[in-house]
């Protein structure tokens, strides 16, 4: 009987060491904004992310540990490719494509040319040529052996995605314009394919089909050539990224309000929605077992999810960071401050992220908080930040106040609006 009971407590710290290990793995945590781009190699073993907080981390997903920490872009880190020779590449707000050697302190190679953000890469299928897409309006084909890019120009507004096809014939782009692109590598125009709705990514199946999504809310589904097959609506809100399982069968489409469909392509319906924290998602990524999905979000982490049944992997809720604004419910300038929370913080030992921190902004000169990488234009203005120049930054918008700067572009129209921002920075900041 004391046998057996032995076994039996055995066995119960076994499932307890195996459920305790499910759980750590599940969460990797380490950027300081939001995660706005996956990668995984195709042996499943290293993912790479990047973030608003301008950095990006090689993880070992069989370690469940960060191995090295990539930091050279001035702004977001948009997109990442992982590529055959172990090298990684980054590509960021900056408008700079970064390639590093596994282990270096700084990129071995700086690709110059674009003059916007770039926001989406992609490796060709037999490794040799890297894609990028870019809101300068053009896509950009790197031969990773050197030499001069291929420009592909035509779209009428940002390019937001890019993809080869299968068989490395063509490379595909997604524009803000409503427009797919299918361009022959072999030189020519594209294929010109308009949809009904402005367009922010896309994803590629082993068979060549493409699918696509942007701000309505829809995935769109086209053959190799083009032509549109059918449509799966997820929502009224935009998609802003997808992933392609590895045997084709899954799509995984993300959105700002935080749940991620996951499609059956085959019968072109939502199979379970993986719904999280309910803060934005930002990237999605299947690992080659085509069951588990990594998702990154807006809560800074990056999450495990099992396709199959729809459930996190862990305990969603460990490591959740507190709401940076939970101190100032009810506060009408806290809640028009929540749009600048994924570039911003209001404590400076909270962490680099794309912006500077605003503690201590009243006062301070423009552009010279110790620490953070600003434009030239701005280091060089004759700006000290007090409520009324701030008031006039969103009046104005950033481009015309502050000409130079790398902040997006946005507008607080109502005074009544800046007002109430401003008495919330006056408290917030100190």
């Amino acid at each position: 009987m004391v046998k057996v009971m032995v076994r039996v407590r055995l066995v119960v710290i076994a499932v307890m060491l195996i459920a305790a290990a499910a759980v750590a793995q599940a969460q990797l945590r380490g950027h300081g904004g939001p995660v706005r781009t996956l990668a995984i190699a195709p042996d499943g073993s290293t993912a790479l992310s990047g973030s608003f907080d301008t950095s990006a981390i090689r993880w070992s997903l069989t370690g469940n540990a960060a191995v090295e920490v990539l930091r050279f872009h001035d702004g977001a880190v948009n997109a990442v490719a992982l590529l055959r020779d172990g090298r990684a590449a980054t590509s960021g707000e900056d408008a700079r494509i970064a390639l590093w050697s596994p282990g270096a302190a700084k990129p071995a190679a700086v690709l110059t040319g674009h003059k916007a953000p770039v926001v989406a890469l992609a490796l060709s299928p037999d490794g040799a040529t890297l894609a990028s897409a870019s809101w300068d309006r053009s896509a950009r084909l790197w031969p990773l052996a050197g030499g001069e890019a291929r420009v592909l120009d035509g779209h009428k507004d940002n390019v937001n995605g890019v993809a080869f096809t299968p068989g490395g014939k063509s490379v595909v782009t997604a524009g803000y314009d409503a427009t797919l692109r299918i361009w022959p590598l072999a030189g020519g125009a594209p294929e010109i394919v308009t949809v009904p709705s402005p367009l922010n990514t896309l994803a590629i199946a082993g068979d060549g089909e493409i699918a696509a999504a942007g701000a309505d809310g829809k995935v769109y589904f086209l053959a190799a050539s083009g032509a549109v097959r059918g449509e799966v609506e997820i929502g009224p809100t935009p998609i802003i990224a997808l992933a392609m399982s590895a045997d084709g069968k899954r799509v995984a489409a993300a959105g700002i309000r935080g749940s991620v469909a996951i499609i059956d392509r085959a019968t072109r319906t939502i199979e379970r929605l993986l719904v999280g924290p309910g803060l934005p998602v930002w990237s999605v990524a299947f690992l080659p077992d085509s069951r588990t999905l990594l998702t990154g979000g807006a809560d800074r982490m990056i999450r495990r999810w099992d396709a199959d049944n729809g459930a996190p992997i862990g305990n969603l809720l460990v490591g959740a960071p507190q709401d940076p604004l939970a101190a100032f419910a009810g506060d009408p300038g806290a809640e028009i401050y929540r749009a600048c929370v994924a570039c911003h913080t209001l404590n400076a030992s909270d962490g680099v992220r794309a912006g500077p921190t605003l503690a201590g902004i009243f006062g301070r000169k423009i552009g010279a908080l110790p620490g953070y990488n600003f434009s030239e234009a701005l280091t060089k203005m004759d700006i000290v930040w007090t409520p009324e120049t701030v008031s006039k930054l969103f009046e104005l918008g950033p481009n015309a106040y502050t000409p130079g700067t790398k902040m997006p572009e946005q507008r607080i129209g109502s005074a009544e609006d800046r007002a109430a921002l401003m008495r919330f920075l006056e408290k917030a900041t100190k």
